[in-house]
């Protein structure tokens, strides 16, 4: 029998998206030699944070998973002891967070959240990760700066812009946090941002990074797939599979 070849699979903004995430998965169809790698904001907007952070430890049993941290688990772990930033949280999506780990008819509090998601956000989760060709961030990286000399507004906050310059590694920069209204990805060439804005109207985005291949899920179960094209009308030519 042939062996499947292993796939990198970046995963843009989920942003409490669960359903979007769920048939996102079904449609991959992850194998255990892929490696997922997750570009941050898993939490907050959306209505299932509890639940996002749920599937992503019961995927790392199965497959590779590369978390990386994201802007908004900043402002939550900072959330914990620091009055401003729990008022600054709570009014960029946090409210919803806590929602989603309610036990009770209120709004949800950080005692809520159990030790094993912290654990995930402080430590599981990475600033950056880095192959052969490729370099993935939540947000962004000064081209002329190796991703260990990148300071941490840049990684967590900046954003990416179409004049954006190559990397001087030559490699590919997969990024998300600038999120793309339109649903479809920006692809500069030397750098993709894939954050294409599930909870609002948009879509959450997988791409594989050695093919190029697309496929975007909405929270209403949709799928559609696409290959990365400078070619073609807005760089992508759609498949709809459901």
């Amino acid at each position: 029998m042939r062996k499947a070849v292993s796939r990198t699979l970046a995963i843009g903004d989920i942003h409490g998206c669960s359903r979007a995430l769920d048939a996102l998965f079904g449609a991959v169809k992850g194998q255990a030699d892929d490696v997922f790698v997750f570009l941050g904001d898993y939490v907050d907007r959306g209505p299932d944070s509890f639940g996002v952070i749920e599937r992503l430890l019961h995927l790392a049993k199965t497959c590779k998973v590369i978390p990386l941290r994201g802007n908004h688990e900043m402002m939550m772990l900072e959330s914990r002891f620091d009055d401003g930033r729990m008022k600054e949280w709570l009014a960029c999506g946090g409210r919803e967070t806590l929602a989603s780990y309610r036990h009770f008819d209120d709004g949800g509090k950080l005692a809520d959240v159990p030790e094993q998601h912290w654990e995930f956000l402080e430590k599981t989760c990475v600033d950056w990760y880095e192959t052969d060709t490729h370099l993935f961030v939540h947000a962004n990286a000064y081209p002329d700066a190796a991703l260990e000399d990148q300071p941490p507004y840049m990684l967590y906050w900046e954003q990416i812009v179409p004049t954006q310059a190559p990397h001087e590694s030559g490699k590919v920069l997969i990024c998300g946090h600038t999120s793309q209204k339109s649903g479809v990805p920006l692809n500069l060439g030397h750098a993709v941002c894939i954050d294409t804005w599930p909870h609002g109207k948009g879509w959450l985005s997988c791409l594989e990074t050695k093919s190029g291949k697309l496929w975007q899920a909405n929270q209403s179960g949709n799928i559609r797939t696409a290959f990365l094209d400078d070619s073609a009308p807005g760089g992508l030519e759609y498949s709809w599979t459901s």
